[in-house]
């Protein structure tokens, strides 16, 4: 039996703690070992140095989600200029880059889409969190100010990234070429939860499309054990002014790039949203899943979504099968649901 690092998930992903079991436990999560790229690492473009397709219009934008300036880039075909198009907001996962999605993006783009890729604050070409590093300056107000400072990079919060999710749709309302009544979510992997939480939340969200998603479940007993009463002693540390944030790009998840903060991982639980999901939800799920467990991740949110949904299990493959065998079968399946749900679905004029 091939072994791999596991995580304890305390019922569907919600805590992290490695140590070696069989892999066939399917109701844990489980990281893959396999040596997984560096933040930064030149496999793709910056966005100066991109070259798009002849036919797509590519726009690099600023979003600002709480004060942090994210880095976003715009696909569309160059014949849809100034028109009003449905519009699909997409970032990466775990430790990813918004640059992953490019080919995806040109794809949708392709079909008829405007497409937002974005990254996550502290990650990718998106700018980071400052937080100070000595007493602040005296202040009665909002008045500019100098301090000592450092940025924070390469580090997992979820709750940050999914108001990086909300703050993105936020700007694409003032985005004049954005139908805000066509809007659409697609995530992978980490992000495959957020766009269930997220979509599950904000009612101009009116489809998603969730592939190879961890989407944790509230634990039915308080997390015990050597994870939980690490990071709860770490969240105390940080709390107590004793420790700071992770080291960037830390890898204490097996080799997942970026260590959680504190205890958060511990309350984050988007599949509890997923009962309240009225968008047209596609879950998409490998068959030979080895990171996280199908039946208590993606089957378990689409038991519980109440909007029109569909399951769909890629024969043959496993995680990161997603994006390289069945990649071309993932993003024809997302259009597929985006056309049916963006743009059949219109509401009377």
């Amino acid at each position: 039996m091939k072994r791999r690092e596991f995580i304890s998930s305390f019922a569907g992903g919600a805590a992290l703690f490695p140590l070696s079991v069989h892999a066939q436990q399917a109701d844990r999560v489980l990281v893959d070992t396999r040596p997984q790229p560096e933040l930064g690492a030149p496999i793709f473009p910056l966005a100066k140095d991109y070259q798009p397709a002849p036919d797509i219009v590519f726009r690099v934008v600023s979003i600002m989600s709480e004060g942090v300036r994210l880095h976003a880039e715009l696909f569309y075909r160059k014949d849809d200029e100034g028109k009003k198009l449905p519009t699909i907001i997409m970032a990466h996962g775990w430790g990813g880059v918004a640059a992953a999605f490019r080919r995806d993006a040109t794809e949708l783009a392709q079909a008829g889409y405007l497409v937002i890729i974005f990254d996550y604050r502290g990650w990718g070409e998106s700018d980071a969190r400052m937080i100070l590093t000595g007493p602040g300056p005296a202040s009665s107000g909002n008045e500019k100010n100098a301090a000592e400072v450092q940025s924070i990079r390469g580090y997992i919060d979820p709750f940050e990234q999914v108001d990086d999710w909300f703050n993105v749709i936020n700007w694409a309302v003032g985005e004049p070429m954005v139908d805000i009544i066509r809007l659409g979510l697609r995530g992978s992997s980490y992000s495959g939860g957020h766009v269930v939480y997220v979509g599950s939340r904000d009612s101009r969200v009116k489809a998603i499309v969730s592939q190879v998603g961890g989407i944790a479940s509230r634990p039915e007993n308080a997390p015990t054990g050597p994870y939980a009463k690490a990071a709860h002693d770490q969240a105390t540390r940080m709390a107590r002014g004793e420790a700071g944030y992770p080291a960037p790009n830390s890898k204490v998840v097996g080799t997942l790039t970026g260590a959680p903060v504190g205890d958060k991982l511990l309350r984050y639980w988007p599949n509890e949203e997923a009962s309240h999901l009225t968008a047209a939800a596609l879950f998409i799920v490998a068959e030979y899943e080895e990171l996280v467990s199908n039946k208590t991740n993606a089957e378990r949110a689409y038991e519980r979504s109440i909007g029109p949904k569909k399951l769909v299990v890629i024969p043959g493959i496993e995680h990161y099968g997603i994006y390289n065998e069945a990649r071309g079968q993932a993003i024809k399946l997302a259009i597929d649901w985006f056309d049916q749900h963006l743009k059949n679905d219109l509401p009377p004029k």
